[in-house]
């Protein structure tokens, strides 16, 4: 469940809000955010939520997990039988070897994950409240414990001020689950609140394209390099597919990670704390109040415990990838060897 503790955390980073000017200006007895790094955000949900806070939204984690899966691998299949037939049919009039070309596979895999989007967004929707909403509820009370603070000042009566913030610190966080989750999305947006981060997230749909560009090119030009030496081994070393599968996802994820980012401010609960610059009507919308109340460094909130995530699994993936081919390329070769001795 190592993955679920890191998508938690990230999801938490990514959505901390704190402005560029105010950041250090904080409310009397109001905690600063989390700085720091992934053990530290971990280390402070398990202060103030127990070990449970990291495995919030788990059920339906594991729900979309598994409907992305099935849903892409679906519509995958059924696109390539459809580039596979209109390949054959082009080769019986003449046209190419009958091969789907790279482009058509590009193609396939977008359409394939777009509509794996489409439709299980409203579960990922969930799985964001529900991983988010005791930072959106703390920082709700942070909101109207400095409306109490804000008050005083005016009003100047202690005794009053003291009996409400011990009322606000009495009022204890109430059960929240996925039905919780949905019926907050649908009050406050309806049915369209479920495909919220739809269109940064249909534009993240590139990411893989863009990863296997980068790691084919790169590869490409290794082998050429070898190529003009005659001394140098032509295959590539396990360690070397998974650098290069390293520097694929790592260019990848910093190209798309702004995007994931205004997903999760875009699928987060919206009404914290009656301040405007925290509300977000849409995407453009949302990266223009990141850009003017945070600055450019909010889209990149959390990229390293991502990277983590996501480089070192994408560099083993490449480096067994590459390690199978060679395998199977040994193994046809010997064949072809028997094959031959047992003709002569």
């Amino acid at each position: 469940m190592g993955w679920q503790v890191q998508a938690e955390v990230n999801t938490r980073q990514q959505t901390e809000r704190v402005a560029k000017k105010d950041a250090n200006l904080l409310v009397p007895h109001q905690p600063p955010p989390v700085a720091g790094g992934t053990l530290l955000h971990m280390f402070e949900v398990i202060r103030s939520e127990g070990l449970g806070g990291l495995y919030s939204g788990l059920m339906p984690s594991l729900l979309g997990t598994a409907a992305s899966q099935g849903v892409y691998y679906y519509f995958y299949q059924v696109f390539k039988n459809k580039a596979e037939a209109i390949a054959a049919k082009n080769m019986r009039k003449g046209q190419g070897d009958g091969s789907v070309g790279m482009f058509s596979w590009l193609v396939v895999a977008a359409l394939a994950g777009s509509l794996n989007v489409l439709l299980t967004n409203p579960i990922w929707v969930l799985v964001t409240r529900m991983q988010t909403h005791t930072q959106a509820e703390r920082k709700i009370m942070e909101a109207k414990r400095e409306e109490l603070l804000r008050e005083d000042y005016e009003n100047t009566f202690m005794g009053a001020l003291q009996e409400k913030l011990v009322e606000l610190e009495s009022i204890k966080p109430q059960p929240y689950g996925a039905f919780d989750a949905a019926c907050e999305v649908y009050g406050e947006s309806g049915l369209r609140g479920f495909w919220k981060g739809i269109i940064p997230t249909l534009i993240m749909v590139c990411n893989p394209s863009i990863q296997f560009m980068i790691y084919e090119t790169s590869l490409k030009h290794l082998r050429a390099t070898r190529g003009t030496n005659k001394k140098a081994v032509k295959s590539v070393t396990a360690l070397e597919a998974f650098l290069l599968g390293a520097l694929a996802k790592l260019g990848a994820t910093v190209s798309t990670y702004p995007l994931l980012v205004v997903k999760s401010r875009l699928q987060a609960k919206q009404e914290i704390g009656g301040n405007i610059s925290q509300r977000y009507t849409g995407t453009v919308d949302a990266i223009l109040k990141m850009i003017r109340h945070e600055g450019v460094c909010s889209f990149y909130k959390g990229m390293s415990t991502k990277i983590v995530q996501s480089v070192i699994a994408a560099s083993v993936l490449f480096m067994v990838k590459e390690e199978l081919v060679k395998a199977y390329t040994v193994l046809i070769s010997r064949r072809h060897k028997i094959m031959a001795n047992m003709v002569q």
